[in-house]
């Protein structure tokens, strides 16, 4: 199936863009940690190793995120209820899926949910 492969390629993707700065938790296949960079004793080294970590955080609960929506769709292949949106039970437009294979809802369930936060 063509979203399987798109799935699975995205998924190792994220999985090596994480290995780049963050180490998988050995007790937590989903978690990663991202590691703190050591550049150096000096002031404006450890400024900067404090910004490049902040930074890092924020990239490792994104990429963690994605991760998780590609597993859950695989999931959802593997179930044969994939293409299904999870609030209305009705089916996710193939343009859609071709745009974001993770997707678990339908345009109207998103943009409904999203105007609510």
């Amino acid at each position: 199936m063509e979203m399987e492969e798109k799935l699975t390629q995205e998924m190792n993707r994220l999985k090596k863009e994480l290995a780049e700065f963050a180490s998988q938790n050995p007790k937590n296949a989903e978690d990663y940690d991202a590691k703190f960079p050591n550049m150096g004793d000096k002031e404006d080294e450890n400024a900067e190793e404090v910004d490049t970590y902040s930074t890092n955080l924020a990239l490792e609960r994104t990429l963690e995120s994605n991760l998780r929506d590609a597993e859950k769709a695989l999931d959802r292949i593997r179930k044969g209820d994939y293409g299904i949106c999870k609030y209305c039970s009705k089916e996710i437009s193939e343009k859609r899926l071709r745009a974001r294979p993770s997707s678990s809802s339908c345009i109207e369930c998103k943009k409904s949910f999203t105007q609510e936060m």
